[in-house]
């Protein structure tokens, strides 16, 4: 389709099906702890699950209504974040979610999940607000397999924020 100006048809060029198809397997997670800079090796995961918020209802009968009920919304509950990676040795995210485990000792944080285009443009994000450790699993040890040993961290938090760009 000709708009007849070059700079309308830049702006308003044909875009196909693959143009709108926007890929899962590029991402970056921050956590973001009192300003300081994220460590490299706490930010690569392969595998990030846990992104939902539901509204819980409660329902309310009319009487004399017999056709339908009202659902009212009550509260937004959130799943647990759960991200999984290759097992990392000296990781400051591994130190703290060992001192979660073992002493009790929490240190809420945020994480920014972003996910990316091609490019390295940012798509949309998840900011994820006080997020605290509650499930750190390791994979079997298995001397019949030659995988990767993968760490599965698993975060309570008391909000999720959702940011289309």
């Amino acid at each position: 389709m000709e708009l007849g100006s070059p700079a309308l048809n830049a702006i308003f060029k044909e875009r196909t099906l693959h143009d709108d198809i926007v890929l899962g397997f590029r991402f970056g997670v921050l956590f973001l702890v009192g300003g300081a800079v994220p460590n490299p090796l706490d930010t690569r995961f392969q595998k990030v699950s846990g992104l939902s918020a539901e509204v819980t209802t409660t329902t309310l009968e009319e009487g004399g209504q017999n056709l339908y009920t009202h659902r009212l919304p009550q509260r937004i509950s959130y799943g647990n974040l759960v991200l999984e990676r290759g097992f990392i040795v000296g990781s400051p995210l591994n130190i703290e979610f060992s001192a979660a485990m073992a002493l009790c000792k929490f240190a809420p944080s945020n994480v920014l999940i972003t996910l990316l285009s091609a490019t390295k443009i940012p798509l949309a994000a998840w900011l994820f607000m006080k997020a605290y450790p509650v499930k750190w699993a390791t994979s079997d040890l298995n001397a019949g397999e030659t995988g990767v040993l993968i760490d599965k961290l698993e975060l309570a938090y008391t909000r999720m924020q959702i940011m289309r760009i």
